[in-house]
């Protein structure tokens, strides 16, 4: 049978995917339909939900900076949010559903939460954990873990163990934690490391002191964040995390099928999310962010928790809520995730559709993270610095000092990473913070003496809107890109670039240079 369930698994995925939806959206089909079937789920399947959810977690904590939880729009946004949406939907359940005032008021705030699975899987597929939004968007769903576990106490769920101040000594833990990743290497030591903390120490380590386990995995990836070997601990757990989120999403699913009745109302508060989007988009822009910041934003967390199961399968156990209730919110946090994972998957796309509208709500003053950006005399512009944008750099900036018609005068680098900037301005390259996908950027930005731009983002979208908006705006200079697939290049070719490059190509292409090179030195030395 467990057999017969990832057989289902893949092919609805697959289907998705076929039809341009997030193939999670196909997991969540699988789960209803062996409900429906007959089958249930099995503490063999809870177990593997929780461990991916745990991996991710983990993973988004190897890519976060704590710092990022004191600015006031993530702990004031956060809190705002959960606070207003809290009580405007507690006042909604308290006059159509005759619930006890106490019962409205937590299960309105349980609703206020985002998923924290969805938006973190979402963000990371688009490679935007780091860009600014994505920032937001996880230090806010941090701050709605810790409001979580608040509540959780008052409920009665579950308080924390006097032991728990332990936790406050866990920075002292850091050398160690960093000391034992240098040494285990790059293979098979690696990947049990980085499943030791998060699910051993993180996980069970935070569950025995009456902790959830979610924020243990998070905080121990905290730890390890700023180490120089954490993006390749994540790749490591990439695979063995995807596979294990599928379990997640099959449990969702599982949870019960739903009557005529049940699925009206998961229709009825699933129709409430473009309203706590709207909520987060205009408190966000209160908090000086621009539109598109707070549209994305808005977006990653227009979801609802998982968390909100939690809550209910307890009421449910203590007779405060019916046994209904616990599908009605099996089948919403299921819509909700079949409405937002594609809504984020297009999401640069409809920011571009409603800017006009949107952009009216900023406010004058922006945040200082997002000021217009200068580039002085530069004449070849890269975006995105990771390995592949950095290798273009040195390689122009080396040119700088060739005599010819085509002397490159000044070479720039863009990135939306804040970290990978200030690592470049450390090594002396010139690189501004900015975001190349904000059409905001290109309005703001002159483009006199530009002669050539590198696209080394990874996302294939935010290539083609770079490249869509370079032309929009005037520019005839050259536009090169990197692509990982064919279709990809061809696509960026449409939008309007002059030439792409196969990644996996030109690796090979470069390898068989150096190696001829290397053959012709040795036949010359000895003839």
């Amino acid at each position: 049978m467990d057999a017969f369930w990832l057989a289902l698994a893949f092919f609805l995925g697959l289907l998705f995917r076929y039809l341009g939806l997030p193939s999670l959206v196909g997991y969540l089909a699988a789960g209803f339909v062996l409900n429906a079937l007959g089958q249930e789920g099995s503490e063999l399947l809870e177990r593997i939900a929780h461990a991916g959810v745990l991996l991710l977690l983990f993973s988004v904590g190897l890519k976060l900076r704590i710092k990022s939880l004191t600015r006031p729009e993530v702990w004031g946004g956060g809190v705002l949010h959960l606070a207003v949406s809290g009580v405007l939907l507690g006042l909604g359940l308290l006059a159509t559903l005759m619930l006890p005032l106490g019962q409205a008021l937590l299960l309105a705030t349980t609703l206020g939460f985002s998923s924290t699975v969805l938006a973190a899987k979402s963000l990371e597929e688009k490679a935007e954990l780091r860009a600014f939004h994505g920032r937001v968007a996880i230090g806010i769903l941090i701050i709605q873990d810790l409001a979580a576990l608040l509540l959780m106490t008052v409920a009665g769920v579950g308080a924390p163990s006097p032991w728990a101040l332990l936790v406050l000594g866990l920075p002292l833990l850091q050398p160690l934690v960093m000391k034992l990743l240098d040494w285990s290497g790059h293979d098979e030591l690696l990947v049990l490391y980085g499943l030791a903390l998060a699910l051993v120490v993180g996980g069970l380590g935070f569950e025995h002191l009456g902790l959830s386990s979610e924020l243990g995995a998070l905080l121990l990836g905290v730890l390890l964040s700023n180490h120089s070997r954490a993006v390749e601990l994540s790749k490591a757990l990439w695979s063995l995390k995807e596979v294990l989120l599928v379990g997640f999403f099959l449990q969702i699913g599982l949870e019960g099928w739903p009557s005529l009745a049940t699925l009206g109302g998961a229709l009825l508060l699933a129709l409430l999310l473009p309203l706590k989007a709207a909520l987060f988009f205009f408190i966000l822009v209160a908090f000086r962010l621009r539109a598109r910041t707070a549209f994305l934003t808005a977006l990653a967390l227009a979801s609802y928790s998982e968390f909100a199961l939690i809550v209910v399968k307890f009421m449910v156990g203590n007779g405060q809520l019916g046994s209904e209730w616990l599908v009605l919110l099996a089948l919403t946090v299921a819509l909700s995730f079949a409405i937002a994972a594609p809504l984020n998957r297009f999401a640069h796309v409809l920011y571009e559709r409603f800017e006009h509208r949107l952009a009216r709500f900023e406010r004058p003053d922006h945040h200082p993270d997002e000021q217009p950006v200068s580039l002085g005399s530069t004449q070849i512009l890269i975006l995105g610095m990771g390995h592949a944008g950095t290798s273009a750099y040195d390689f122009l900036k080396k040119r700088q000092h060739v005599p010819g018609p085509h002397k490159v005068r000044m070479v720039s680098g863009i990135d939306s990473d804040l970290v990978k900037v200030e690592r470049h301005l450390h090594e002396g390259r010139r690189v501004v913070y900015a975001d190349a996908e904000d059409p905001g950027f290109w309005h703001r930005l002159r483009l006199d003496g530009l002669k050539a731009v590198v696209l080394a983002m990874p996302d294939p979208e935010a290539k083609n809107i770079a490249t869509r908006q370079l032309r929009r705006h005037g520019f005839e200079g050259v536009i090169g890109a990197i692509s990982s697939y064919p279709e990809e290049a061809e696509a960026l070719k449409a939008a309007g670039a002059d030439m792409t490059f196969l990644a996996f190509n030109e690796v090979g292409v470069g390898l068989a240079e150096h190696v001829w090179e290397a053959l012709e030195k040795r036949a010359s030395r000895r003839g």
